[in-house]
């Protein structure tokens, strides 16, 4: 649960932020009310060069796009064991630290 707490990347605010104003037409008023919701309880961690880099290496060796290992980098930067997506290979380890786990398989 989010009220739980946990972190979350500059790059999934993008990508939710772009989802929303296309699929969902939410306003960009909704959208930044929303983030400001997630922002207050969550660790926002941000798009370093740093984690940039390590997002590129990310993709070239495991295959996956690049927005979603600047999202891997990020976690793995902040020391996440976890992370919470739908869109990657469920039960994979990453670095042998972050375990993706799809939250909605059975």
């Amino acid at each position: 649960m989010i009220t739980e707490g946990g972190t979350i990347s500059v790059q999934v605010l993008n990508e939710f932020a772009a989802v929303a104003r296309r699929k969902l037409n939410m306003t960009i008023a909704e959208i930044s009310e929303t983030v400001d919701t997630l922002t207050q309880t969550l660790k926002v961690v941000p798009l370093t060069l740093d984690i940039h880099r390590r997002g590129l290496e990310l993709a070239d060796r495991y295959g996956y796009s690049v927005y979603d290992a600047m999202i891997l980098a990020a976690a793995l930067d902040s020391g996440c064991t976890q992370l919470l997506t739908e869109d990657l290979q469920h039960q994979q380890r990453i670095e042998s630290t972050l375990d993706i786990v799809n939250p909605f398989a059975p």
